[in-house]
């Protein structure tokens, strides 16, 4: 998942993306490292918070943009 570089791109820690997603860091950190997989309601999260799609997310496309 593209999560950690997308991240990185936007300058936020794990923290606050944590805290604006209402998530724990530890989370964010697993789902970073591939220890834990999102659910269905977090995909869609992370990908509404990044303004990407969620096949961009998990690495099934290299187009960024939503389709909506």
């Amino acid at each position: 998942m593209r999560l950690r570089t997308l991240r990185k791109q936007k300058g936020i820690s794990q923290l606050k993306l944590a805290l604006d997603l209402g998530m724990n860091q530890n989370s964010i950190s697993r789902y970073e490292n591939g220890e834990r997989e999102a659910d269905y309601r977090t995909l869609i999260a992370f990908a509404d918070y990044f303004n990407v799609s969620i096949d961009y997310l998990l690495e099934r496309t290299d187009n960024p943009h939503c389709n909506r």
